[in-house]
C-alpha cells in the first residue's frame, strides 16, 4: 500500500519554525555582554549578547533605537527584552530588541515599580490632590542644579517668555546619594520663605541611576506636603520618575516646564491688544447710540426748522447708503451660495477623493461577492444533501434493512417473483439486509 509524504521545502521549514518560535516564547529579559557590534547606514543596530556558554544575535531597529539612552559599545553589560524570532534568508536564530538598558537598572526599575504602586496605594498620586498653577507668578523658584544645563534653559526661555518675571534659584545636588536629602531640603526652604508661588524640580536627562534621586519616597512625600505648587521637569520626554507622578503638574523636559509656569509675553500682549479693541468698539457703540439719541431729540425739538428738514434728509441718505450696503452683501451671499457647489463638484474630482470613492465601491462589490460565494455554496450544499436523501431513499440497501428480501434461485442467481418458478429441491439464495442465506425448496 503506498502513502503520502509531506516534504517540506528550506522555505517552509524555516517559515515553520519562525512561527513556532515567535508564538512559543513572549517577550522576555536577556542578560548578557555585547559583542560583534555594527552599525551599518541604515540606522539599524546589530550585536551579539554572550555569556561563558553560549552566544545570540540580535538586532534592534531604528525605530527602537531612538529610546536608547546611552551608547552602545562591545563589552558592555546589559539587560535586554525582546522578541525570539528567526532570520529566514540565514535560519539563524536571533533576538529582536524592544528595549535596553545597562545591566543593574533592572533593580531600579523594579524598586520604583514596587514604591509607585505603593504610593498609589495610599493615594499620593490621587489627581484631586493636583493643585492649580497660578496664572500670573509673581515669582518663579527653580530647584535644581546651580551649574548644569537645565537650570541654563529654565532662565533663558523664562525670560524669553516673560521677562519682568522674577526668578528665584534653590541650589540642590540633582544626582547621587545625597540628592534626595539635597532636594528635600530645598524644597523646605522654598516653603519656610514662601517668596515663590510656584516651584519648578528639575534636571537634564540621563539614565536611570541618574535620575534615581527623584524617584526618592522622602522626596516625593515632600512634595506632596508643599504648600507651594510644584512642576516636574526631569530628564527628556521618555523619562518618568516618582517626582513626576506625585508632582502637580508633570513637563516632559525642563523647558516645557517653564512653558507650563511662565505665560507667554507676546501672548499676553495679544490679549491686552484685543481686550483694548473690544474696549473701544464697546465705547464707540454706547458713542454712536447717544449721539442717535441726541439727534432724536434735536429733530423732535426743531420739527419746522430747515437744519431738522436738512438732518431728515442726511438720514434718509444714511438709511440709503446702509440699504445699499445691505443689498451687495446680500448678493454677495448669493453669489458664494451659488458657487458652493461647483467648488464642492470641482473637490469631488481631486483623485485623491475620486480613488477613495473608487476604493468604497470596491469594498463594497468584496462584500456583495463574498456573501454571493456564501449563498450559493449553502443552495448548493442543501440541493447536494436532498439529491443524497433521495438516492439513500431509492437504495435497494434501503429497502432491505426495513424487513424485505430478495429471492433468487441457484445456480443462474434468477430472481424469483413468483412461486411457480420455484420447484422442490431447487436451491434457493435469500438477500436480507445483513448477508446471504441460503435454503433448499419442499
Amino acid at each position: 500500500m503506498g502513502f503520502s509524504r509531506d516534504i517540506h521545502s528550506v522555505s517552509r521549514l524555516v517559515s515553520e519554525a519562525r512561527a513556532v518560535l515567535e508564538t512559543g516564547f513572549p517577550l522576555l529579559w536577556v542578560r548578557g555582554e555585547i559583542s560583534n557590534f555594527s552599525q551599518p547606514s541604515s540606522g539599524h543596530l546589530y550585536f551579539s549578547l554572550k555569556d561563558a556558554g553560549a552566544q545570540v544575535r540580535c538586532v534592534l531597529w531604528r525605530s527602537k533605537r531612538q529610546r536608547l539612552t546611552f551608547a552602545l559599545a562591545n563589552g558592555q553589560q546589559v539587560v535586554a527584552r525582546a522578541q525570539v524570532s528567526l532570520y529566514e534568508p540565514r535560519g539563524e536564530f536571533q533576538l529582536l530588541i524592544e528595549h535596553l538598558e545597562l545591566d543593574g537598572a533592572g533593580a531600579l526599575r523594579l524598586a520604583f515599580e514596587q514604591l509607585k504602586q505603593r504610593l498609589a496605594a495610599e493615594g499620593l498620586f490621587d489627581p484631586a490632590l493636583k493643585r492649580p498653577l497660578p496664572a500670573f507668578p509673581r515669582q518663579v523658584g527653580l530647584i535644581t542644579s546651580p551649574t548644569g544645563a537645565a537650570v541654563r534653559d529654565l532662565i533663558t526661555l523664562l525670560e524669553r517668555r516673560l521677562p519682568a518675571l522674577p526668578v528665584l534659584i534653590y541650589p540642590a545636588l540633582v544626582q547621587g546619594e545625597s540628592a534626595p536629602e539635597s532636594l528635600i531640603a530645598a524644597l523646605e526652604l522654598a516653603n519656610a520663605r514662601a517668596d515663590c508661588d510656584v516651584l519648578i524640580l528639575a534636571r537634564g536627562g540621563g539614565s536611570l541611576e541618574d535620575l534615581n534621586a527623584f524617584n526618592d519616597e522622602r522626596l516625593a512625600r515632600a512634595i506632596r506636603a508643599s504648600r507651594i505648587p510644584v512642576v516636574s521637569g526631569v530628564g527628556h520626554e521618555i523619562d518618568f520618575t516618582i517626582a513626576d507622578l506625585v508632582a502637580d503638574q508633570r513637563a516632559p523636559t525642563p523647558s516645557a516646564a517653564a512653558e507650563l509656569v511662565a505665560p507667554s509675553g507676546a501672548h499676553l500682549s495679544e490679549r491686552v491688544a484685543m481686550l483694548f479693541n473690544r474696549l473701544v468698539a464697546a465705547q464707540q457703540r454706547r458713542l454712536d447710540t447717544a449721539r442717535q439719541r441726541l439727534d432724536a431729540s434735536r429733530r423732535h425739538l426743531n420739527l419746522l426748522h430747515p437744519m431738522a428738514r436738512l438732518q431728515q434728509q442726511i438720514q434718509r441718505l444714511d438709511r440709503a447708503e446702509w440699504r445699499l450696503r445691505t443689498l451687495i452683501a446680500n448678493r454677495l451671499g448669493e453669489a458664494r451660495r451659488r458657487l458652493q457647489p461647483v467648488v464642492e463638484r470641482l473637490e469631488r474630482q481631486i483623485p485623491v477623493h475620486r480613488i477613495e470613492r473608487a476604493r468604497w465601491r470596491l469594498e463594497a462589490l468584496e462584500r456583495r461577492l463574498r456573501r454571493a460565494q456564501s449563498e450559493l455554496l449553502t443552495h448548493r450544499r442543501e440541493r447536494l444533501l436532498r439529491a443524497v436523501a433521495g438516492l439513500e431513499a431509492r437504495s435497494p440497501l434501503g429497502t432491505l434493512s426495513r424487513g424485505y428480501a430478495i429471492l433468487t434461485r441457484w445456480p443462474k442467481d434468477e430472481i424469483v417473483r413468483d412461486p411457480a418458478q420455484v420447484a422442490p429441491g431447487d436451491w434457493l439464495r435469500i438477500r436480507v439486509a445483513g448477508g446471504w442465506i441460503e435454503a433448499v425448496a419442499r
